[in-house]
């Protein structure tokens, strides 16, 4: 198999393009190095990829790039490519979302239709559920995005289910929830954390510590995004990938507190704007029909992403000190 990966170079990107590799298939890998983290953790990201003969990486940006070359030579469209994050996509910034999430996406579909027959899965987030009103939630609740990044994705889902309905693309939505473990974009809470424990530096906590997420490890988020660009049957559908538990904030950071060997230095800071109160993930549709099965539980995730946290610290020590 020939598979396109936008996104290769970010958190969840990356690991994709690595399981896919690893099972001999060919990849082509595009990403533009938005700015919403460094640059070099990015290029870090793709070390391992770009040690593979079957490997290719074009810096690209999907919005003004020619795709149609690209989608032409693959079998399947892996869209992980985004500007992500809650708390950001408000103010002057919404002008970067729309571009990166809607645009992008549109520019993306309209090089798929003109190939019939390949499957394009598109990575949205559980942002476009909002704050819902059952747990867990299944696909067909009505979204409710409370914050501009949410609206984005969803008008990105909304994008592809119209290019399906008008054109037949084969597109594949899945919604994920709360992804967490190894290379986990820094901007996000338990990379936060796990840097403040190593540091010994204070941390804030926006909110209570109370609130819930579905957090799911990046491997089965990979393995369930995998099974989406096969499976038979799947075409037009939409499915939540999430961990299976709800998980507070504050027993997060007590495991991590675990892992580190002392308290964290918690700062409490006020609710954001855009933020939720809980996540829980219907996972029924997925397990069914793409073989989800939350293989990692949370504790040896967390467990694992702080180790990769320590073992990156004191690479990045050496380099400096080189």
């Amino acid at each position: 198999m020939r598979a396109l990966v936008t996104g290769c170079a970010g958190f969840i990107g990356s690991h994709l393009t690595e399981s896919l590799l690893e099972d001999g298939c060919e990849v082509v890998g595009v990403d533009c190095f938005n700015r919403n983290y460094a640059r070099r953790e990015k290029l870090r990201n793709l070390e391992r990829a770009r040690s593979w003969e079957n490997f290719d990486f074009v810096p690209i940006d999907l919005a003004g790039g020619d795709l149609y070359e690209f989608v032409a030579e693959s079998d399947v469209i892996f869209h992980l490519a985004a500007e992500p994050g809650v708390r950001s996509s408000w103010g002057e910034r919404f002008e970067t979302y729309v571009r990166n999430n809607v645009l992008a996406t549109q520019h993306l579909l309209d090089a798929v239709r003109a190939f019939p027959g390949k499957r394009l899965v598109y990575a949205s987030s559980s942002s476009i559920y909002g704050q819902a009103e059952q747990f867990p939630t299944a696909e067909d609740v009505m979204p409710a995005p409370r914050s501009p990044y949410g609206v984005t994705k969803l008008t990105a889902e909304h994008l592809c289910a119209t290019y399906q309905a008008n054109f037949g693309v084969d597109a594949v939505t899945l919604r994920y929830f709360s992804v967490y473990g190894p290379r986990q974009r820094p901007d996000m809470a338990f990379s936060i954390f796990c840097a403040a424990a190593l540091d010994r530096s204070p941390v804030t906590v926006f909110g209570d510590g109370v609130q819930t997420r579905d957090f799911t490890y990046v491997t089965d988020v990979v393995a369930a995004t995998r099974r989406a660009g096969t499976a038979s049957g799947v075409g037009g559908k939409i499915y939540n990938v999430g961990g299976g538990t709800q998980i507070s904030l504050n027993e997060g950071i007590a495991i991590i507190e675990e892992c580190a060997g002392h308290r964290l230095e918690v700062q409490p800071g006020g609710t954001q704007h855009g933020d939720v109160r809980d996540t829980s993930a219907d996972t029924r549709r997925a397990r069914a029909d793409l073989g989800l099965t939350g293989t990692i539980r949370f504790r040896e995730g967390l467990q694992r992403q702080f180790a990769w946290h320590a073992g990156e610290g004191a690479r990045s020590s050496a380099l400096g000190s080189a």
